[in-house]
């Protein structure tokens, strides 16, 4: 199943980067190459995540735990969109 970012991921993925890059440079990468592994998981596990039960369409919105991060994510018919990414300490909801 394809993957795609959403415009708001992407930013999200960067700010959390540079965020971590300010403290511990090598860090970064390794904290951003870790959370892109978990994400592609999704390509062959794409229910993985668990559903997101106050979004208008609980089983087509989900929310992907990986270590730290909570992905929010569209699970489409033949494509999944990455839709937000946030630390779980932010104030995501």
């Amino acid at each position: 199943m394809k993957i795609d970012y959403s415009k708001e991921a992407i930013t999200d993925l960067a700010r959390l980067r540079e965020f971590i890059a300010v403290h511990d440079p090598a860090a970064a990468g390794r904290y951003a190459q870790s959370l892109l592994e978990g994400i592609s998981r999704l390509h062959d596990q794409p229910g993985l995540g668990h559903p997101v039960i106050y979004a208008p369409e609980p089983e087509s919105i989900r929310d992907l735990i990986v270590g730290a991060y909570i992905v929010r994510y569209a699970l489409l018919s033949e494509q999944i969109v990455i839709l937000r990414v946030w630390h779980h300490r932010e104030d995501w909801k």
